[in-house]
């Protein structure tokens, strides 16, 4: 990861100080980092032993970095990562514009590469990540939602980069097709456990731990898992405080809803969702050879969902 951060850092310079100056402050920020960890783990548990894969796991946090920008704009968010959103500080314009700076670098990291699969694996993923916040906005203050269609959301907009970012380790390594697919199931199920976990965080997380503010979902009008099971299997009185919170995009009832979603098992059904998803990753690595890699593969399908962060 040490490598890593230094492609990063080599990576963001920019001949415009703006520029460089909201790259440096979002990326300094932190955060698991999971994705690029994915990159260099699924690499050597398959042997590699280049050092192509720091620029892999680099240009994958730059597209994350670039949809975080992007995403605090679009959901008008105040706090991430316990300090304010670039948004915040910056404004809107500067963040959407360096947004779309981290996107273009990425691609022209992926040019030097010179690997057409690698190129199909992030075009795809920038794309499908792309419908899957347009597919969340449509969902906005919708209480209808069903529990299908949030899992599409979860599968294009969160879960995407989880699978290229396993894909590309195993792909530069020289893993087999049928091993690439499998290494790309294992993310794209541990990135859907991932974001579960999350809209439990937001109910029953703590704020200084999680680094955004309780309530951030209900605040947006957006509905997320527990609260679509709290649409389906709530009291009647449940279901109107829900649907009315959605709609109007209201946190003020936060702490009715949240002892709703407690009283009524949706956030145990939501945790219970999250775990089958771990489960399918490990399920999906099984035939990994056994090796400390495996092993810390493994240990992130745990973290997933026994975090509180």
């Amino acid at each position: 990861m040490e490598a890593v951060n230094q492609v990063i850092r080599q990576r963001l310079h920019s001949e415009v100080s703006l520029v460089s100056q909201v790259s440096e402050y979002i990326i300094s920020a932190g955060g698991k980092r999971i994705r690029p960890v994915l990159v260099l783990l699924l690499a050597n548990a398959y042997g590699y032993r280049g050092a192509g894969h720091h620029e892999l796991a680099a240009l994958i946090e730059f597209i994350h970095t670039a949809t975080l920008l992007h995403d605090d704009v679009v959901d008008e968010s105040s706090m991430r990562r316990g300090r304010q959103t670039a948004n915040a500080l910056f404004g809107n314009a500067a963040s959407v514009l360096v947004g779309d700076f981290l996107y273009t670098r990425s691609f022209q990291m992926m040019v030097g590469l010179d690997d057409m699969r690698i190129m199909r694996i992030l075009s795809d993923a920038t794309n499908v990540i792309a419908e899957g916040e347009v597919l969340q906005l449509l969902n906005m203050h919708d209480p209808d939602v069903t529990e299908a269609s949030y899992l599409n959301v979860i599968r294009s907009k969160t879960a995407k980069l989880f699978e290229a970012a396993a894909e590309l380790g195993a792909l530069v390594a020289g893993a087999s097709d049928a091993q690439i697919a499998a290494a790309g199931e294992y993310g794209r199920s541990l990135g859907t456990a991932f974001q579960l976990i999350d809209d439990v965080l937001d109910y029953a997380g703590d704020a200084a731990e999680i680094g955004k503010n309780l309530g951030d979902d209900l605040r947006e009008g957006k509905p997320t898992l527990p609260l679509i099971w709290l649409m389906e299997h709530g009291t009647p009185e449940q279901r109107e405080l829900v649907r009315t919170c959605i709609e109007q995009g209201d946190e003020q009832h936060f702490d009715a809803v949240l002892a709703a979603v407690t009283s009524s098992g949706a956030l145990a059904y939501t945790r219970e969702q999250a775990e089958q998803a771990a489960q399918r990753a490990s399920d999906a690595i099984a035939d990994l050879p056994d090796n400390e890699y495996k092993s810390s593969l493994l240990q992130l399908c745990s973290f997933a969902v026994d975090r509180n962060h």
